[in-house]
């Protein structure tokens, strides 16, 4: 029997996150709508609406619906972004982010989950404005200096960043030529990688880890 998808997200919304404070009605409308069953495997969709991380493959997991809408809350999104997903896995963070922003642009390490993304994000009509690419966005930096005030991100390559700036140039930069600012989000899955960055506590407390190693979204 098919679940009843629609049913299945209220609950999730109502349960979930709305019980564990998530409050940002954009970003509680956009995990009602967003239909998260499409972006994990056929076999695990009948468990898509849990309260848990569900393996998609290549020895990856999709976040735990309340971690994706907890620290899309966190960045306090108000539609005009370019949002940097590291880590797109089967593209629903991403597809979550782009409801909330202008633009996203989610790498992905690993190729075969990144054409998964892609694919999953132009089934379900989230390609216009999210793009996916293969690569590796854990390494290098971001010359801050160059860009006025800017939050440290340590989980974007430079070579990501020559990506990025055509996108952010045009969005984030007005004629008078206002530097760029930076608001990160991130999810450290261990307690030792959580030791490690300096976040105490469980991984809901280690969200805003601006000064932290490990980022998850980088919006302008």
């Amino acid at each position: 029997m098919i679940p009843d998808w629609t049913r299945e997200r209220q609950r999730m919304v109502d349960e979930q996150l709305r019980r564990r404070g998530i409050t940002d009605e954009r970003v509680l409308a956009a995990m009602l709508e967003i239909p998260r069953q499409e972006f994990v495997p056929i076999e695990l969709r009948v468990i898509s609406y849990r309260d848990d991380p569900i393996a998609i493959g290549f020895g990856q997991t999709i976040s735990q619906p309340y971690m994706t809408a907890l620290m899309a809350q966190s960045l306090e999104l108000k539609g005009t972004e370019v949002i940097l997903d590291v880590g797109a896995g089967s593209g629903y963070a991403a597809a979550v982010l782009g409801a909330l922003g202008a633009r996203v642009i989610a790498i992905e390490l690993i190729a075969g989950l990144a054409l998964l993304a892609a694919q999953n994000l132009q089934r379900t009509g989230r390609a216009a404005n999210v793009q996916v690419v293969t690569g590796d966005g854990s390494v290098g930096g971001f010359a801050s200096s160059r860009f006025g005030p800017t939050v440290p991100v340590a989980a974007a390559s430079f070579r990501v960043w020559q990506l990025l700036q055509p996108a952010v140039s045009k969005t984030c930069l007005p004629a008078a030529g206002s530097p760029v600012s930076f608001r990160t989000a991130c999810s450290i899955g261990s307690s030792a990688q959580r030791k490690k960055a300096g976040c105490a506590g469980n991984e809901a407390s280690s969200i805003r880890c601006a000064s932290k190693p490990t980022f998850y979204v980088l919006v302008c």
